[in-house]
């Protein structure tokens, strides 16, 4: 295996290792607010959990685009062309996520935008609170996904030379 691929694990097991350190320092927030009604600082401190949650997917996202595919969408699109792309194998890879996983991912796709481009007061809980509710399943099985992507990059599981 080439350093590279190495270079490659490295980096997606460190961001999956921080968003699960992202669930585990706000489990209490995440774990109160599907119990009652959050105030206005809890639902904008729920807010930054979620964009938090799909930029460390994302970064993922980039380093297999970047060092594997040697493909970083760009444009308007490029977050959503991202996210499909990691649901298609390539001569390089198998894909990285199911088309489901990316079908629930989207959704935190297209919160993170709405929150990089709002003032937190004008968040919905109603609509937030979807997304809280679903966040554990959607991460279990994500994660569930990448590491078995990272896996096939091990020497056993990967059928390239190098990543470049």
């Amino acid at each position: 295996m080439s350093e590279s691929v190495e270079k490659v694990i490295d980096r997606i097991t460190f961001e999956i290792a921080q968003i699960d350190k992202l669930f585990d320092v706000y489990a209490e927030l995440l774990s109160r607010v599907q119990q009652r009604q959050p105030d206005t600082v809890e639902i904008a401190a729920v807010a930054s959990v979620l964009h938090s949650f799909y930029n460390g997917v994302e970064n993922i996202f980039l380093v297999i685009a970047k060092h594997i595919d040697q493909n970083v969408p760009t444009g308007t699109q490029s977050h959503r062309d991202l996210l499909l792309q990691m649901t298609k194998r390539n001569r390089w890879r198998s894909n990285v996520i199911s088309t489901e996983t990316a079908q629930r991912l989207a959704d935190y796709l297209g919160f993170r935008h709405f929150y990089r481009h709002s003032y937190s007061f004008f968040i919905d809980w109603n609509e937030l609170q979807k997304l809280v509710h679903r966040l554990s399943a959607v991460w279990v099985q994500t994660k569930s996904e990448m590491v078995i992507f990272t896996n096939s990059l091990r020497p056993s599981g990967y059928a390239g030379n190098s990543l470049g």
